[in-house]
């Protein structure tokens, strides 16, 4: 059974990433403590360790820092992911960034889908992170929510068994 902190975490930066386009700091922390936390009472999910989890932590934001740098994602999706590789380890990030991967292109078609036939239907506005009226989320930089996709593979991960 997952760490019920990591199901919390998860569904806090889907909740978070979706409305606001925007995973905030404290989540991040809040995510990577409680995976360190994990970690130390031997809480963490089966098969990993000290080493594992922190090569998963860098290996996630070595691999994400240049798309930040080309500023093709914001840098909460980054930090996020740091601190999901501290909770999966190295190997389980592949399969989930491939699965968010997808999922936040399936989100891109289909908002450019919308705003070619409907751009004002109120779809195409939530898929941008505007709200009914026109305007953008307070905090809205990004039109994806990748962290969000993230999180939700990764709740298909755990799902199918990725943490056995």
């Amino acid at each position: 059974m997952p760490q019920p902190l990591l199901l919390l975490w998860l569904t806090g930066a889907v909740f978070c990433d979706f409305r606001r386009r925007k995973v905030p700091n404290g989540l991040v922390l809040a995510g990577a403590a409680a995976a360190l936390l994990s970690l130390a009472t031997d809480t963490a999910l089966p098969g990993l360790d000290w080493a594992t989890a922190l090569r998963g932590g860098a290996v996630a934001f070595i691999v994400l820092l240049p798309l930040y740098a080309a500023r093709a994602m914001g840098a909460g999706d980054v930090k996020f992911a740091a601190a999901l590789g501290l909770w999966v380890g190295p190997a389980p990030l592949l399969p989930i960034g491939a699965l968010g991967s997808m999922l936040a292109m399936g989100h891109a078609l289909v908002l450019l889908a919308l705003r070619r036939s409907a751009p004002d239907s109120r779809l195409a506005l939530a898929l941008c992170g505007r709200g009914a009226d026109g305007r953008a989320a307070p905090q809205a930089r990004r039109h994806l929510p990748y962290a969000a996709y993230l999180a939700l593979a990764t709740l298909a991960w755990l799902a199918w068994g990725g943490a056995r």
